[in-house]
């Protein structure tokens, strides 16, 4: 029930969507395909569904050559952002409208509706119509439709990208514990990197139409492949590698262009130190048990952010206008050929 893209191209024009993709999804994974807009990964996944049909390439589901087969014969189930319910029709309706047009039988239809009905916890407004349910329940609804007709593949184009915070992280975990449930090989779009980590297997970062890296999320975290990951996955500082840094860390190659410092990567000192930079305290941001800093170096005004948690907070008695010192205990600079290269404190 895994998924292979060979090859695959796709140009709108002038604009090429899709350079040369290769990309494996394991039979029974949970795959987000994360980039920002225009990074190619919703033309990659219509590309896959055959909602688009690729320039060059093939495309194999379950081992079988899909490149040219309709979207029906892929035994694909795909989920919209906007929901697409048939709004004259109930959410009992909605979920058979499928399984009503390739004639099962009513009671089979009947049985299929039930238990995803249960699976996706809306047994109690199966007589509803899609007005009168909140978002996240429509998305529910959208979600059981797709899986009425029993598909090898789930797929999802930025699924929670129209619903609140709160909601999308509820459906968020609903998602991660249904596919454990029915486990039926699912990719999805988002540009949330949050959302991927959270819920993904793996992860697939695309950028200008083609594939950055593919990994598990700490993987892609902690192993960034390119300079793109590694500004993209997490909130870093992006630095010039002057001379203010190469004097304290000696291993920063004289050709980086870039250094890449981790906002949770820096050590708080009340006093100087060996190895600390001066730093002026601009905001001090609450964020629960995060405190983010907002400074500027003295050095050379370079604007850069620190987070702490509240004991530390608590512990330097800091205050915003301050003067503090900063020591990096982990720098990320890449070479000529994008190769990650970390250096020690």
């Amino acid at each position: 029930m895994g998924i292979r893209v060979e090859n695959v191209t796709k140009r709108y024009g002038e604009f090429q969507a899709l350079e040369p993709i290769n990309l494996e999804v394991k039979s029974g994974s949970l795959v987000a395909l994360l980039g920002p807009s225009g990074s190619g990964k919703s033309t990659l996944l219509r590309v896959i569904a055959g909602l688009e049909n690729a320039d060059t390439g093939r495309i194999y589901i379950s081992a079988q050559d899909a490149t040219y087969k309709s979207v029906q014969d892929r035994q694909i189930g795909f989920v919209f952002q906007h929901y697409a319910l048939f709004k004259h029709l109930t959410v009992r309706k909605n979920i058979a409208f499928a399984l009503d047009l390739q004639k099962w039988p009513k009671e089979r239809i009947k049985n299929r509706v039930d238990t995803l009905l249960e699976l996706v916890q809306l047994s109690h407004l199966g007589d509803r119509y899609p007005s009168q349910l909140s978002g996240g329940q429509r998305q529910r609804v959208a979600l059981a439709r797709s899986l009425a007709i029993e598909p090898q593949v789930l797929l999802l184009d930025e699924p929670f990208g129209a619903l609140d915070a709160k909601v999308r992280k509820d459906l968020r975990d609903w998602l991660r514990r249904l596919h454990d449930d029915v486990h039926v090989t699912t990719v999805f779009v988002t540009h949330d990197q949050e959302e991927a980590m959270e819920i993904a297997d793996e992860i697939v970062v695309m950028s200008n139409g083609k594939i950055e890296q593919v990994g598990t999320p700490e993987e892609i975290y902690e192993n960034p492949a390119t300079p793109f990951v590694m500004s993209f996955i997490g909130a870093v500082n992006v630095l010039s590698p002057d001379d203010t840094w190469k004097a304290h860390h000696r291993d920063v190659p004289h050709h980086a262009s870039q250094v890449f410092l981790r906002p949770h990567d820096i050590d708080i000192l009340a006093t100087p130190a060996d190895g600390t930079l001066p730093a002026k305290i601009d905001y001090i941001i609450h964020l629960g048990w995060t405190i983010r800093l907002e400074l500027t170096l003295e050095n050379n005004g370079q604007e850069i952010t620190a987070h702490i948690n509240r004991e530390q907070y608590k512990a330097l008695d800091i205050h915003q206008g301050q003067i503090i010192c900063l020591r990096a205990k982990l720098i990320r600079s890449f070479d000529n050929s994008a190769r990650a290269l970390p250096t020690p404190a």
